[in-house]
């Protein structure tokens, strides 16, 4: 069992045999050992260290900053008197390293294994085990990378491991909805919509998952969910997939299981749903709606016509029916 244990995701945290580690005040300090736990599987040369970490300071400034900061991070990590295999930090005049082969749990190591362990696995074809294996790593995502900092090589390592836990969550929901176990999808969704809620391809899903757990309303309403979301950060209307979806749902005409065993018995090259057969679905929607205001627009014109020439006494003109 590791002796080391290191959270990067939420709040900075080192614990050594469950315990805080002292000698982690520095702020400094946690940003030299951060970086290294995610740049410094190859070794790093100190001028460029320094300069990533004091940017805005001399060549030689820098440099005594790091020599500053690597003592206090030695010092509190316990270097001094252990093996040089045992040591975390690979330390040489010239460059720093970190030491692969050290004893050390690492929140974000293990989150990235099972990244790439399963990010060529179609949800749906995910067995248990590697189930269990992503459900692990999504719980250790305990916030954004860092949380509260801001440096700009601390932003772009944050996207792309905040990229990579959207990806993992859209998998499990992928997982979980061909079991019928649509709470636990929606669950996943939901986590997804607290750090992308434009994601309009998920609202699309909570709508149906919500629909297929017995919930119109609430499928509804994750429409209008998903309509205020683009408005307010984007400017923009729900597209016309997820607008057809929408009005399926509000005439109760979705029914996914039963197509879903109607496309199986037939076959698929002739009735794959796919995207453009969506949109059609919704321009034609967008037309019967405009064609239902039409004839009702003249419907009210005729009366109101009749009405008039009743009123004058004049006969009124034979009426076509309308189709």
């Amino acid at each position: 069992m590791p002796t080391l244990s290191i959270q990067l995701f939420g709040k900075f945290c080192v614990r050594r045999n469950g315990q805080p580690l002292d000698g982690f005040d520095a702020r400094k300090v946690q940003e030299l050992f951060c970086y290294l736990l995610l740049h410094g599987k190859n070794s790093l040369a100190r001028e460029t260290l320094s300069s990533i970490l004091w940017p805005e300071t001399t060549t030689a400034q820098s440099k005594k900053n790091l020599r500053q900061a690597l003592w206090q991070l030695r010092t509190a990590l316990g270097l001094q008197t252990e093996p040089i295999n045992s040591r975390i930090l690979l330390v040489e005049p010239e460059w720093v390293g970190l030491n692969t082969e050290a004893n050390i749990w690492l929140d974000v190591a293990v989150f990235e294994q099972v990244y790439n362990l399963v990010q060529k696995v179609p949800g749906k074809e995910l067995n248990t085990l590697l189930a269990e294996k992503l459900e692990y790593a999504v719980q250790l995502y305990q916030g954004p990378l860092l949380e509260g900092w801001y440096e700009d090589w601390c932003l772009s390592e944050r996207e792309r491991l905040q990229n990579m836990y959207l990806a993992m969550l859209d998998k499990l929901m992928s997982y979980c909805e061909p079991r019928h176990d649509y709470e636990m999808s929606i669950s996943y969704g939901l986590r997804i919509m607290c750090y992308d809620r434009c994601r309009e391809r998920t609202h699309q899903r909570l709508m149906r998952l919500y629909y297929l757990l017995g919930d119109r309303a609430e499928a509804l309403r994750q429409y209008e969910r998903c309509a205020a979301a683009l408005n307010e950060e984007l400017g923009v209307k729900p597209s016309k997939s997820t607008f057809a979806l929408y009005k399926q749902i509000q005439a109760d005409q979705l029914d996914e299981p039963l197509l879903a065993m109607a496309l199986k018995e037939t076959d698929p090259a002739l009735y794959a749903v796919t995207p453009s057969m969506l949109e059609v679905l919704g321009d034609l929607t967008h037309l019967q709606e405009t064609l239902t205001n039409l004839q009702n627009q003249v419907e009210q014109n005729i009366q109101q016509i009749e009405l008039a020439l009743n009123v004058t006494g004049s006969s009124p003109l034979p009426r076509k029916a309308l189709s």
